[in-house]
């Protein structure tokens, strides 16, 4: 089975399942535009070699997943056979990046053809791009775990062979997010929208705000706002987008944002 060459774009918030323990949903772009998908990979599993950064160029021997049906889907052949080959910066105003992500075809502005794609199922990752960025917001959600993939995940991880003795004796539970995050947007039709913000990126900076506001809930919440909303709409801001598998195919909106592209302007690309 050959290699596939893949620039990851995507990494979601930590998630339990009970099969697989926890788990990251992993996305990206081969270099002719096509988008990936790698599920399940056990990402805080993986050794320091090879554990991957956003925008790190990637290696891997990929085949169909059998198990979600969605198009862009694969499993790792060997989800310990992961090969780092490269990174794209930020040089340039993001040129490099740019140039891979947001080609005139493959971005969307409006989410109708999202929603038939998703509904035909012919499409579960977009590059999306708002007209109009309305709000972002948070509610509180359940602040732990929930038991039953708790449960099975420590059984898991006390049964598996999968789960190394070092790995056992290491590994910590990510803590579980206390806030849902969303963005309320509108497209170029006019459509309005909310749609939730899975990105690791978002969840990390909750806790990295909530240090520094010493546990204060409020500030930290404030301070994610100003770097997500203030900061961001002043940015060419595209949204990277995912189905949700068990609403993929039938739901209204199976949408979610799974990535954020705060690219800054170009200055010398709107000379064109």
């Amino acid at each position: 089975m050959p290699r596939e060459r893949i620039l990851v774009t995507v990494k979601t918030y930590p998630t339990l399942s009970q099969k697989y323990g926890e788990l990251v949903c992993t996305a990206g772009i081969r270099e002719d535009g096509s988008w990936v998908r790698l599920y399940p990979i056990p990402f805080r599993r993986l050794q320091e070699e090879e554990r991957y950064q956003k925008y790190d160029w990637i290696e891997a021997g990929l085949v169909k997943s059998r198990s979600d049906p969605r198009p862009e889907t694969y499993r790792l052949l060997d989800s310990t056979d992961i090969q780092k080959t490269g990174h794209v910066d930020t040089q340039h105003n993001w040129r490099e990046r740019r140039r891979l992500l947001l080609r005139s075809d493959n971005v969307y502005n409006r989410l109708k053809p999202l929603m038939e794609g998703a509904k035909a199922n012919s499409l579960s990752l977009a590059v999306f791009k708002p007209a109009e960025i309305v709000d972002f917001t948070w509610k509180q959600c359940d602040r732990q775990w929930n038991s039953k993939k708790l449960d099975a995940m420590r059984v898991q991880v006390a049964q598996s062979k999968l789960f190394s003795d070092e790995w056992r004796g290491t590994f910590l539970l990510i803590p579980k997010l206390p806030y849902e995050f969303s963005y309320k947007f509108i497209d170029a039709s006019g459509r309005k929208s909310e749609m939730q913000v899975l990105d690791w990126e978002c969840g990390q900076l909750y806790w990295n705000c909530l240090k520094k506001a010493e546990n204060n809930e409020s500030a930290a919440l404030t301070a994610m706002k100003a770097k997500y909303f203030d900061e961001f709409v002043k940015k060419d801001l595209h949204f990277f987008l995912g189905t949700i598998r068990q609403f993929h195919g039938f739901s209204p909106n199976p949408w979610v944002i799974i990535g954020v592209f705060p690219a800054p302007y170009d200055k010398q690309l709107a000379l064109y």
